[in-house]
Order: C-alpha cells, then structure tokens, then sequence
C-alpha cells in the first residue's frame, strides 16, 4: 500500500421545494444531472477554454455580471452554493449498528445464555464489556461525521460580486454559475472560478491540493490540461484562499459540483472494504461461534450417550464455551485502535472508522512532498556568489533586514564586490511579486527571501525605481520567472528584463556575463564554471536561484545565483528512522535540483 502524502431558461427549470429540518435549517432541494445540463462547467473544462468563451458558455456579460432576477432563476436549477451533510440515521440508529460484528453477537448471545441460566457474574461482565466497545465505537464515529461538518467553513460566508454592473458583497451561498466575482487579498475563493483578470494573484492551495507553496495565477487557457489540479493556473478553486494580488473571474461551478465538492462527495460516499482488522475479528467470531455450538452439542451427545439429563449437559456445554470465548478481546481492540485515532487527531488527521487506524500498520511506502512538509518552507537567503566570482555570506533569518551581506574574504576591490553583489540582488528584487511588512510576508517564501536579501544591503525599496511593462510568471514547465521593465529616472527609457530561476533554464539564454560592470562574452568553459558553483550550492541543501537580466530573453546577461535554504522541520530525521526501521520506504517528491534534493535527502 502507498499513501500520498449553455444555460438552461427558466420555464425549463423544474422548480423544486424546500424544506426544513427540525433544527429550522434550510436544506438545499436535491438538483439531478438533468436540471443542471449545461448549466456549469467543470474546472478542466473551463481551463481548456479562453474566458470569453466561458461567459458566451455560460449566458454571462463579464463586464456587468448577472442580474438578479436571472440569479435567482439559475439558483432555482443549480441549487445553493454549499454542502449539506446529509440527516443520516438517528443516534440510537447508529448505536444498534455497532452490533453488527459477529464477535459482539456472540458475547451478547453468550450474556443472555448466562442470566437464563443463573450466571449473573459472568452475564454483567460481558454486558460491561459489550457497552464499553460499543460506545467507544459510536462516539468516534459521530465524531468523524461531525469533523466533516468542519470542512463546510471552507467555503466563506460572504462574497463580492458584481450584480446588473454594481459591485456587491451577499452571502457565498447565493453565488451562481456565471457570477462574476472581484477577488482581494485575505479572500478565500466562494466558488470555482475561471479568471479573465489577474494582477499579482498567487492562491494558497494547500488546503485543496496540500502543496503549501502559493500558486500564481493567470488568464491564460490552458491548452492540455493534464488532468492535475496544479496545472489549471486560470482557475481559483474553492475553499482557497488570495495570498497575493488582485482578480476577477467568472463562477463556473458551485457546491458539490466544484472540485472541492467532489472532495466533500467522495468522503460522504460508502466505506471502502472491511480492513484486515475487520475481516480477522470477522472470522474469529465466526469460528468461535462454530466452535462453541460445535462444543456444547458433542458435551449433549456424551451425556446423552451416558445417560445424563439433556439439561445437565446443555449447562455444562454452555458453560465451557462461554468461558472459551475471549470476551476482554474487543476490549484490548477497541481501546488500542481508540489511542491510535486520539494521536491521529491531535496531528490533525481524521480518521472516521475506528478499525482503519490498523489499516496504516500494512503502509510500507510514503511519497512526502519536500517543500512545507518535510522542511519548514521558511526560506532564508545564505550564500550568494556572482557571475564574477565574489562570494558572501548572507546573515541573519526572518522576513526583515536584520543581517548583513558577508564577503568571504578580503578583495582587492571591495566596492566591486559589493557593486557586482548590488546589482545580483537587484534582479532578485525587481522580479519579485512578494511584499514584507512589519515583518510579515505576502507573496511566497522564496521570493520574500530575495527581498529579505535585498534589504539586508539597503535596498529597501529598490522594486520602486521600476515600470512593469509585463510579466511572464513563474511555471513548474519553464523554472524561470521573467519581468519587462523601465527604469522612471532613465531619460533614455530603455526597457530591460530581468529574470530569475534554475540555471539550466537561464544559462542557455545568456550571451554574456557581469565582470565588474562590463559584460564580457561567455565561453562554453565559464558555463561550465558557473554550473559547477550552482551544484556545490545545491550540495549543502539550498535551493539554487539563478539571476540575469537583459535587453531581450535571449540576449541576457549572467549574474550570478544566490542559495536559499528551507531547513527540515524539527524531529523529521527522527520520524524518517523509525518509518525505515519498520520497514517503510520514503520518498521525497520534488521540483528542485538534483543536488538540492538529495543533499535534504541526506
């Protein structure tokens, strides 16, 4: 086993009732497939598309959104924007399935055997240990199907939205398919939405997807989504949340038919099979059962043989088998598993079965992101070397100013140095979408480490001096990030770009190299020379980050990398040597380098 880590009118809407429950509660009119048809699209769907085809799919002017009457309409097909926890079965329901195991039916068939007999101590004993593994059972299962409940505040209690050309803020439920709503940052995404807007927009996935590194977003389509959420960089899923920047989309989904809801879906369906604790203690009441019934009729045919009173011999049959059976056995069980599922949950897992805790002893491979997962994702500049040879280290942690840039040893010409190091930095800072505040980062961790960097050698403000005139975001296919830019106090306004990224994408578009201010022609030697640098930086655990900048993207100049380290989180080496000596593989799924990796790995 492996773990990893076209709109429908209104006349052709059937209208549906609701209803309420007892508690007073609205509860969603149940939507059928054929009610919705066309009514919403999916989110790969929708990627694969270019957003003026999603509004024209969806009967939707993006610039004034729907009106209110037509909302109300589609709600009446669609349904509302949220999940609702189906009303299962009543509590004493639930509590009289816990009985179903045939061990349990055979301590409680042995129970009322032994009070019809007189046996009242061994009668309360096993009526004692019955009720304790019940209950335990029960309360754990509620518990789960109320953890679940928990998954509902996901999806935010109010939107912004625009209705008839006016921007308004009503409750996320009320959101149709073909709702335009106006995305901010600290807003957590009410729907599945398709952007046709996004400045700056980087969402943290990691309570959808679990990658705690944001993703940037834009409005390009997508041409071959390859079916991995990762890869729809034009959709804002639901239950997400805006790290960064601004946007605007249209709602393509709602409810249980956006992605997340599938998610929500898929954890109310069915229990998968009994696990191999189910099916042990299954087959252990069924062979207890045959053996005690098998017992008491061989005592009857002796005694009858013997001539001894039917009675006597059922007594003394019953007796004998009742005491055979392990009654304290549910116990140790139940209790054993009820531990399990109290450590499971204070590190923030939900375990809704009792017996599947069991499940995870039979796991003999982990596939564990690195980023966030197995290291803090708290990036901190260390090491820098430029393209001319300088090296420096890079003091102090956090997203501050607080430390200094370190020569490694004594230059000759320490204002080249550090003019070289001024100008590294720079490319750092300027393709940077990040913002540190009081400390406080908006952006993702490695970009708020380049500025951290920056403004350790006083260049605050230098993203400042710069007109974007584009941008071309960071993709896992590309491993580069590259912006257009002028510089205000140029008179000349002369456009550059600068870029930043692995060194295997930039090295190839570099047609020189910054010795001292001056560009010199780079030989296939000096790329060879700067390779062998980024490898010995990813040797010691840092995530390599290559600079150049440029008059075009394929005529830049080289100027140097700097090393980023996001160290392990506390005891993971401790957790890696007990999952291997149990016999358990790990494997660390990662986009950096080679040498990054494997340093981390070791």
């Amino acid at each position: 086993m492996s773990v990893f880590l076209n709109c429908v009118s209104g006349s052709e809407a059937e209208t549906k009732e609701e209803s309420v429950d007892k508690e007073g509660a609205q509860v969603q009119p149940e939507v059928t497939d054929k009610d919705s048809a066309g009514l919403w699209l999916t989110a790969s769907e929708a990627s694969s598309l270019g957003y003026e085809e999603v509004a024209e799919r969806l009967r939707v002017d993006i610039r004034k959104g729907l009106g209110w009457q037509e909302a109300n309409d589609r709600r009446t097909v669609s349904g509302y924007n949220e999940f609702s926890v189906k009303n299962g079965d009543p509590p004493w329901k639930k509590y009289l399935e816990q009985f179903k195991n045939p061990l349990i039916l055979l301590l409680l068939g042995s129970a009322v055997v032994s009070a019809c007999m007189s046996q009242f101590d061994d009668a309360i004993s096993i009526t004692v240990a019955i009720v304790i593994v019940v209950t335990v059972a029960f309360v754990q299962e509620y518990r789960s199907e109320k953890s679940l409940q928990e998954l509902t505040k996901l999806v935010p209690p109010s939107c912004h939205c625009l209705r008839e050309g006016s921007p308004d803020t009503f409750l996320a439920r009320e959101l149709v398919p073909g709702d335009v709503v106006l995305l901010n940052i600290g807003d957590r995404i009410p729907a599945d939405v398709r952007l046709f807007e996004a400045h700056d927009l980087t969402l943290d996935e990691s309570s959808f997807t679990g990658e705690t590194e944001p993703a940037k977003k834009n409005t390009d389509s997508v041409i071959r989504p390859n079916g991995a959420h990762s890869s729809n960089t034009n959709i804002a899923f639901m239950g997400t949340l805006v790290r960064n920047g601004t946007g605007k989309g249209v709602v393509v989904s709602t409810g249980t038919n956006s992605e997340f809801g599938s998610v929500f879906k898929m954890m109310l369906e069915e229990e998968a099979p009994k696990t191999p604790l189910q099916k042990s203690m299954d087959k252990l009441g069924t062979q207890l059962s045959i053996y005690s019934f098998a017992i008491i009729g061989f005592i009857m045919l002796v005694g009858w043989i013997q001539g001894k009173l039917i009675m006597e011999m059922f007594q003394i049959g019953v007796s004998l088998a009742v005491a055979a059976i392990p009654e304290g056995l549910p116990i140790v069980v139940t209790v054993t598993l009820a531990l399990g599922v109290m450590r499971m949950a204070k590190r923030k897992a939900i375990v809704k079965k009792l017996p599947t805790v069991e499940t995870l002893g039979c796991v003999n491979v982990i596939c564990s992101d690195k980023t966030g997962t197995i290291t803090r994702n708290e990036m901190t500049a260390t090491v820098l070397v430029t393209s001319d040879g300088y090296i420096a280290e890079i003091t102090g942690a956090g997203y501050n100013d607080h430390g200094q840039i370190l020569l490694h040893t004594k230059y000759d010409f320490p204002d080249k140095a550090r003019e070289s190091i001024r100008q590294l930095l720079e490319v750092g800072a300027v393709c940077n979408n990040a913002i540190i505040k009081d400390e406080m980062l908006l952006g993702t961790p490695t970009e708020g480490a380049l500025l951290a960097a920056a403004m350790k050698h006083g260049m605050d403000n230098i993203g400042n001096r710069y007109i974007r005139l584009k941008e071309y975001p960071f993709s896992s296919e590309q491993k580069m990030m590259a912006v257009h830019c002028v510089n205000k106090y140029d008179n000349n306004k002369e456009e550059i770009f600068f870029v930043k990224g692995a060194i295997e994408k930039i090295l190839p578009k570099c047609t020189t190299y910054n010795r001292n201010g001056s560009p010199q022609p780079i030989t296939d030697q000096k790329k060879e020379e700067f390779i062998a640098e980024a490898h010995e930086i990813g040797k010691k655990g840092l995530r390599v980050i290559t600079m150049a900048k440029g008059s075009t993207l394929q005529d830049l100049t080289y100027m140097g990398t700097i090393g980023i380290c996001d160290p392990p989180r506390p005891r993971v080496r401790e957790a890696i040597s007990i999952l291997k000596e149990s016999g358990v593989q790990i494997k660390m799924v990662t986009g950096d380098a080679v040498d990054t990796a494997v340093a981390i790995g070791e």
